[in-house]
């Protein structure tokens, strides 16, 4: 493989693209040209001894005692104030709440100042790491989605907590690493986004009374980045942690562990990365009870074992809509506007596909398929083969989509971890994935995951799907305007971008557009009925072209 390295610095510098000024002080519109608009940094080897002297809060490992402990109290007795823990699950899916009560009954004067590495750190209305975000025992977060946790939120506007946002695809992969001694990568996940130049805030300060806005106390790191086969790629280190806590179906006396269905998503990696891991089991079995083929985490990774005392929770309780009842009254508007969005985009899932659709409009599409085209849904928390909303008597805690909402699978699905779900996105196995937005440019660029000084939700597994643009296909399927009547489709994006030149085609409620993704420009190819082309332009903040036969939606 080619690779390229500019720059003739010794020293690791900070790699910077256009987005030089952190949102929370003053954000501009972000302006990207039209060629090349990265930086890349090279690096010096220096030989020094491969050794380290760091200070070590995890437990001794005792080879040869018994695994079994006889509660979580008695796992999480010995665990030290400054650990690093990482913690397994989806949302409130296969989270370790036993431990976690455990862990937050040893109080902030017994445990605090914790680094929690996680998908997201709980709910809005409790659960999974919420608890200890409450108690104030967590410092800092790594994490890739706070959702609609607006008491996260608040905590970190103020000050309160440090955040650091992080893809969901990169800290699954940044733990394998770490669990499999390989300390960074490279990666084009977050390649021209505040994320490579280190502009999203870990830690906020006080808000200056004359500026109106937060200080900042600790920025981002810049990413080194390095091209590989003339792409552009971005420098992850790994993730090690003390302790890792996870939640799994059956666990033999000897700490093999076997997990059930979306309940693998990081509680494999997790498991491998920690220098001490405890695991709740909802089985304790004998030895030689898990099949050799089931064991999805082998007992070398595994030194404490509880019984899991927490009953399951289910987040997002979706059902599915009884016959004879969607759809009956009058429908909406904004209904309507989403049905047509969805029906449109039904037609770039081909027979065949692999698809990964995003939360919202995109998730109606498949609704709009005929009885013979067949697709594949991949949802990114550890799911190939993704079926419809489950009945009363088919739910089942431990299968839920990206959403956090309870799904059925279809005859032929698999379920695998975090890091197999991101290697199939990022490797380009997935063929059309289909996202929302809250701005999409003329010449491709994304912003969907945050609004400065209004939303901070966090990217979850956005930047990684859209990171390989070339072989897998992103469409948009959004509202054209934004509820306050302002354009969606602009020239150039003015919120934060979740990827650069991504974007192929472009479908809302009044019609579809190509993006030329090499040269830049949008080129009209569709209308809705009723819809006329000023309609449009009146409507949109971008020019574009217009097609020589303008087809009507269907």
């Amino acid at each position: 493989m080619a690779t390229r390295r500019i720059s003739s610095a010794c020293l690791v510098q900070s790699s910077r693209s256009a987005f030089l000024v952190a949102p929370w002080i003053h954000f501009r519109p972000q302006h990207i040209p039209r060629g090349r608009h990265f930086q890349t940094t090279s690096i010096c080897l220096i030989n020094t001894a491969n050794t380290s002297a760091k200070r070590d809060p995890a437990p001794k490992i005792i080879r040869g005692q018994s695994k079994l402990f006889k509660d979580a109290d008695a796992a999480v007795r010995d665990l030290k104030s400054g650990s690093v823990i990482l913690s397994a699950g989806f949302g409130l899916c296969g989270t370790a709440e036993t431990i976690i009560a455990a862990l937050e009954r040893r109080g902030k004067d017994g445990l605090n100042n914790l680094t929690a590495v996680s998908n997201n750190a709980g709910a809005a209305g409790g659960g999974g790491l919420s608890p200890l975000v409450a108690s104030g025992q967590i410092g800092r977060l790594i994490l890739s989605f706070l959702g609609a946790n607006k008491f996260l939120e608040k905590k970190y506007l103020s000050g309160e907590i440090a955040i650091e946002l992080c893809p969901q695809g990169t800290i699954a992969e940044r733990i394998r690493a770490g669990g499999a001694g390989i300390p960074a990568f490279f990666t084009p996940t977050g390649i021209n986004t505040l994320l490579q130049s280190g502009d999203i805030p870990v830690r906020l300060g006080s808000v200056d009374k004359a500026t109106g806005k937060s200080t900042i106390l600790e920025k981002g790191k810049p990413r080194e980045t390095r091209i590989f086969d003339d792409k552009v790629y971005g420098m992850e280190t790994a993730i090690k942690g003390d302790v890792a806590i996870l939640r799994a179906w059956k666990v033999d006396e000897e700490g093999n562990c076997q997990f059930r269905y979306t309940t693998k998503a990081f509680g494999q990696v997790m498991g491998k990365a920690a220098k001490i891991t405890i695991v709740e089991a909802e089985n304790i079995v004998p030895v030689g009870d898990i099949h050799p083929d089931n064991v999805h985490l082998p007992g070398i990774y595994v030194d404490r074992i509880v019984p899991s005392l927490v009953e399951k929770v289910i987040e997002i309780r979706k059902l599915k809509e009884v016959e004879g009842q969607a759809g009956e009254g009058k429908k909406s508007e904004a209904l309507l506007r989403r049905e047509r969005i969805a029906r449109r985009t039904s037609k770039e899932l081909k027979h065949g596909y692999y698809v990964n659709l995003g939360v919202g409009i995109p998730t109606l599409a498949p609704s709009y398929l005929d009885s013979e085209t067949k697709v594949w849904i991949q949802s990114e928390n550890g799911l190939l083969g993704m079926g419809p909303y489950p009945t009363e008597d088919e739910i089942d805690a431990d299968i839920i989509n990206a959403g956090k909402e309870t799904v059925t699978m279809v005859p032929g699905a698999s379920t695998f971890d975090s890091a197999e779900s991101f290697a199939m996105i990022r490797g380009g196995h997935i063929d059309v994935s289909v996202l929302g937005a809250l701005q999409v440019s003329a010449n491709g660029d994304l912003a969907n995951f945050m609004i400065p000084g209004k939303v901070f939700k966090g990217m979850g597994g956005a930047m990684d799907l859209v990171g390989n643009p070339d072989q897998t296909k992103i469409v948009v399927a959004t509202e054209h305007v934004a509820r306050d009547g302002t354009p969606k489709i602009v020239e150039m994006c003015g919120l934060p971008l979740t990827g650069a030149k991504c974007v192929s085609t472009i479908i809302t409620d009044l019609c579809v557009f190509e993006v030329d993704r090499v040269k830049g420009g949008l080129t009209l190819t569709e209308l809705a009925p009723g819809v006329d082309i000023e309609e449009v332009r009146s409507k949109t903040g971008a020019k574009f072209a217009v097609a020589d036969d303008v087809k009507s939606m269907e």
